[in-house]
């Protein structure tokens, strides 16, 4: 009687460990490494962006927040919206709105902000977006933006 319930016992053990192990996989995705610092900083951009989005219509200033972080920084959590607000903003900036003009006399904003090369940026960044983040929470907005930049073609 003693060792058919020792036997049982450890067969009762030895199934729950084979089978314990497979509740606890390890997951296969390889996890980004962030640097909080730059995650920080990052974070800190995109507030400042969202502010100048929304509240002073300074779509250059978005396009420059989103230009610094993006070069130094491409892997940042919430590029999604970073992505987002500068094609929107190119693309509000193409058809010469928001408080910021745009002065094609100049030499740096000549080649920077001419209406063509910004289409081309919102079409690039909402398509980038689109394409990294099939799920997001923008993707309609972009995609109705994607419509009329190719129907304006």
């Amino acid at each position: 009687m003693r060792k058919t319930l020792l036997a049982l016992a450890f067969s009762i053990i030895g199934i729950l460990g084979l089978t314990g192990g497979t509740f606890a996989q390890r997951n296969i995705e390889p996890a980004i490494d962030r640097d909080p610092v730059l995650e920080q900083d990052a974070k800190h951009n995109l507030d400042v962006a969202w502010q100048a989005f929304r509240l002073k219509k300074a779509y250059k200033g978005v396009l420059m927040r989103f230009e610094e972080t993006y070069a130094a920084y491409p892997t940042f959590s919430k590029m999604e919206e970073f992505l987002y607000l500068a094609g929107v903003s190119s693309y509000y900036l193409s058809e010469n709105k928001g408080k910021q003009k745009v002065n094609l006399k100049l030499e740096k904003e000549k080649d920077k902000f001419a209406p063509a090369k910004l289409r081309e940026d919102a079409a690039a960044y909402l398509a980038l977006m689109i394409g990294k983040n099939p799920e997001s929470r923008y993707k309609d907005e972009a995609e109705k933006i994607l419509k009329e930049l190719q129907a304006s073609k």
